[in-house]
Parts: C-alpha cells; structure tokens; sequence
C-alpha cells in the first residue's frame, strides 16, 4: 500500500514593523502634510497679492479664494468689453441704430482747444465724479453691483467716442466703485457737465432694462 501524502500550502508569515520603521512612516506622513500646507499657504499669499485689497475682506482661504473667483469674473467683462471695442473698430460700418442719444458739447475744430473743469452727478443709481482735462477724463462711478454693468456702460461710452484707457474696480460687499480713465476722440467735445450727465444717463438706461 502506498500512503501519498500531500504538500500543505506554505504560510506567508507576516512581517512586523518595528517601532522604528512605525515611527519612520509617522514622521514621513508629518512631512508630507506639512510641505503641502506650506505650499498652499504660499499659494494663497501669491493669490492674494494679485488681486486689489478690496476683493479679499479676510485672510482665511475661503475669502482668498472666494475674492479669486470674484476678480475673475470682473477681469472676464473686461475683456468681454475690450474684444467688443476691438470689433467696433475693425468694423466701424456695422449698424448704429440701437447707440445711445445723449446731449454732448461740440466744440469748433480749434487745435488749442484745452478744456479742464469737473463736476459731479448723484442719484438713487448712481454717485457720479467728473474731472476734464482737454482730451483726457477722470470717472469715477459709485453704485450698486449689478450683473453685465460695467460693460454696457463702456460700450456706451465708446459709442459717444469716449474711449476707456483703463479701468480700476473696487468693490465692497454689494456696493462697487468704478474709475476709469478715458480719453475724448473725434471732434466730440464734453464738459465735465456734460459727461456726468451722459454717464448718469447710460446708468438709467441700464438700470430701466435690467426690469
């Protein structure tokens, strides 16, 4: 008689870290984490060094990131309205019957001319600051923040040949303050009078069409 006798499957004996590998793996993960939050901290300072103090209330990372999110969307209406211009100006012929009336000052073709003056104009819309100095103007724009506003009211005003060089925003919670420095084109010329009215006017009309 013949007894076969098996071959029994071999155990995988389990190895067991010791304390010092244990405390190894400890101090690796501490690592680790500690150089990602540090990362992220210096991405956040270099995020909130890029954006205007307005944006960022607080110095948590929500709010960091939450006045990112803001000043992107106010950077995308720019460029919105610059690509706008852009096209208006490649363009020039297309069609003007929906621009914006409003009253000017048209000044004879006299190459001396150099106006300077300011002026203001408040409303329940809009608090409205004037300053002309010949071809260049000052304005600055206190309201309420409403969506698309900012580019309509330069696409206003580049209808009007007043050309907006740049633009600065500040905002503070729903209330926003905007400046923009802009030069006169074509023959048009506006007092400081003048343009805070047209300026109040183009904030009218946006608001009547928001309702």
């Amino acid at each position: 008689m013949f007894i076969v006798v098996g071959k029994g499957k071999r155990k995988r004996t389990r190895t067991m870290k010791t304390s010092e590998e244990v405390e190894s793996q400890r101090m690796t993960h501490i690592t680790v984490e500690r150089n990602r939050r540090k990362q992220m901290n210096e991405h956040l300072r270099a995020l909130r060094s890029l954006m205007p103090r307005s944006y960022v209330q607080r110095g948590d990372q929500a709010s960091i990131i939450g006045g990112a999110i803001e000043f992107v969307r106010e950077l995308e209406q720019l460029l919105q309205c610059l690509e706008s211009q852009k096209r208006r100006r490649l363009y020039p012929e297309g069609d003007s019957s929906s621009s914006l009336m409003l009253p000017i000052s048209i000044n004879p073709n006299d190459p001396t001319y150099e106006y300077e003056g300011s002026a203001e104009s408040r409303s329940s819309l809009a608090d409205i600051e004037v300053k002309v100095m010949g071809f260049d103007a000052l304005v600055k724009i206190l309201s309420r923040r409403r969506p698309g506003q900012l580019i309509r009211t330069i696409a206003a005003l580049e209808e009007l040949q007043l050309n907006v060089l740049h633009a600065n925003i500040t905002t503070i919670e729903q209330t926003v303050l905007y400046s923009l420095n802009i030069k006169i084109g074509g023959e048009v010329r506006f007092t400081a009078e003048d343009m805070a009215n047209s300026v109040q006017q183009i904030f009218g009309f946006i608001n009547a069409s928001m309702f």
